[in-house]
């Protein structure tokens, strides 16, 4: 009896696991007749760095969903699971495997959105096609035209543009809505005890495949940070969705108020949690966008900030990622060489802000934005730790993490190690900003008011120090013109004892 003939395929459509979208550019064209789309779970993306095990669950669990959609709308999927006995474990061997068994006539894949992946694709002996990733709603030729245009390519010049392109909250006179460009000052009141009922994060049913991946995860990925006990997370595109809906509904109209609020023991306040599902393409930001500004009831300052995050910050760190790469990566403006603190794996630190915002890390493998600028990265900064590091860190613990969002985020505006280019000052800063944003300090040891003794705050220790150690850098900066003016209030004697204590505090940190 003779042997089934392999069907011919036209197209080997390669879909990466942070490009879950059936309509990307890659499927312009696709004929389910002779296309076929390659899938991998490859061990060299899942162990490059060390990685929470709920960050490696979400991308298998969310790609093996994506592979069920795809089927059900009737496309070939060659999906290669992580156990299958032939994978080999990297992206290059599993695409010449998979171009030798199928014979495609061309292989088709979108932007990657890490440098280290596209330079792997560029080097096969049979690269790709790559098409543009019209996810986003700027491009990076748009990008590039943009900071030809506007030489000091600040975030909120760049924001401005994007409103102007895409009309979102602009009026028919092309003014913004509301007379201002955002609403950051209304964006920043703590939960105090008059603050509104947080609403319960919505949680996404543990489905079979989620649970295979879980046991798959736990049994081969046991060695790896974080807890796996349960997976409520978005992973495929009908539970992004109920997700969406639900925080436009319930959180959406409270978010911008106490978007950089902090409290004890609630890792998610009114945040979305949708960054996961946006950088896995799972939901677009214009889809996303529009969603938010269905809500009617929603006051001004939430939709404006939370646009302004998607929109504005979103498509800029994105478009300095792949500017400034490869070289990006080595900057260390303020020559930072300490490695990560051990207590950022395991949470075991008596400083009540950091054991919180770590704890959430451990447990959800998220904190929200402001925990992650001005708790995790600011202390880091302060205390000295190379920037690089600090993104490693960020890569390993936090389920929704990309290289080209993690990047400038962490060595750019939460560490300064670009020197400049994602903030015009550093994010410093004393305990006394924790204390005023959460009830943090109310329950800590440490005084945030105090920077030397023994219940000093060491994040005050470390501001101070910080300030005067890169004093020849920063005391021009006319933003940073009051922290100075209060540095020159303090005697030598104090600041001699400020810097011994922040010494000590860089060999062990408490």
């Amino acid at each position: 009896m003779p042997r089934p003939t392999q069907p011919k395929t036209r197209n080997l459509v390669l879909v990466l696991g942070d490009q879950l979208d059936g309509n990307s550019a890659a499927f312009d064209g696709f004929d389910p007749e002779v296309d076929v789309i390659l899938q991998m779970e490859v061990l060299e993306e899942a162990a490059y760095i060390t990685q929470h095990k709920l960050r490696i669950a979400y991308f298998f669990a969310s790609m093996r969903h994506f592979r069920e959609d795809m089927t059900a709308r009737r496309r070939r999927v060659h999906y290669v699971a992580i156990d299958h006995p032939q994978n080999s474990g990297s992206f290059e061997t599993e695409i010449a495997r998979a171009q030798i068994l199928l014979k495609p006539e061309r292989t088709i894949a979108i932007e990657p959105g890490d440098w280290r992946v596209a330079e792997k694709l560029r080097r096969l002996p049979q690269p790709p096609e790559i098409r543009s990733d019209r996810h986003f709603l700027c491009s990076r030729d748009e990008f590039a035209a943009f900071t030809r245009d506007h030489p000091r390519h600040i975030l909120e010049t760049f924001y401005r543009f994007m409103r102007r392109k895409t009309g979102l909250l602009m009026d028919k006179a092309g003014k913004p809505v509301g007379s201002a460009w955002n609403y950051d000052e209304q964006n920043r009141k703590p939960l105090g005890k008059d603050a509104p009922t947080i609403p319960p994060i919505r949680a996404s049913k543990m489905d079979p495949i989620t649970a295979e991946v879980r046991d798959l995860v736990s049994r081969r990925f046991a060695s790896s940070p974080g807890r796996l006990e349960n997976i409520d997370l978005p992973m495929s595109r009908a539970q992004a969705l109920e997700h969406l809906e639900d925080f436009v509904s319930r959180r959406l109209p409270l978010f911008g108020t106490y978007q950089d609020a902090m409290l004890y023991g609630e890792p998610f306040l009114y945040h979305s949690r949708l960054s996961g599902p946006l950088n896995l393409h799972i939901l677009s930001p214009a889809e996303v966008i529009e969603a938010a500004l269905m809500n009617k009831e929603a006051p001004l300052n939430a939709l404006e900030g939370f646009v302004r995050q998607i929109l504005g910050w979103r498509e800029y760190v994105r478009g300095i990622y792949w500017q400034r790469m490869p070289h990006y990566a080595d900057e260390n403006a303020l020559d930072a060489h300490l490695r990560m603190p051990r207590f950022y794996w395991t949470g075991e630190t008596e400083m009540r802000c950091l054991a919180d915002a770590i704890a959430h890390t451990i447990d959800h493998a998220y904190a929200h934005h402001i925990e992650r600028l001005m708790v995790l990265g600011l202390f880091a900064m302060l205390l000295g730790v190379a920037p690089y590091e600090v993104h490693r860190w960020h890569m390993s613990m936090f389920w929704d993490a990309i290289d080209w969002v993690s990047l400038p985020n962490s060595l750019g505006m939460s560490q300064y190690g670009d020197g400049g280019i994602m903030a015009t000052k550093p994010y410093a800063a004393s305990g006394a900003y924790i204390n005023r944003m959460s009830n943090h300090c109310k329950g800590c040891r440490f005084d945030p008011k105090k920077a030397i003794g023994e219940d000093a705050c060491p994040f005050t220790t470390l501001y101070w120090n910080f300030l005067a150690k890169h004093r020849k850098r920063f005391a021009s900066n006319g933003r940073m013109r009051n922290q100075y003016t209060n540095l020159d209030r303090k005697d030598p004697d104090e600041i001699r004892a400020i810097r011994q204590r922040a010494d000590a505090l860089a060999l062990e940190p408490p």
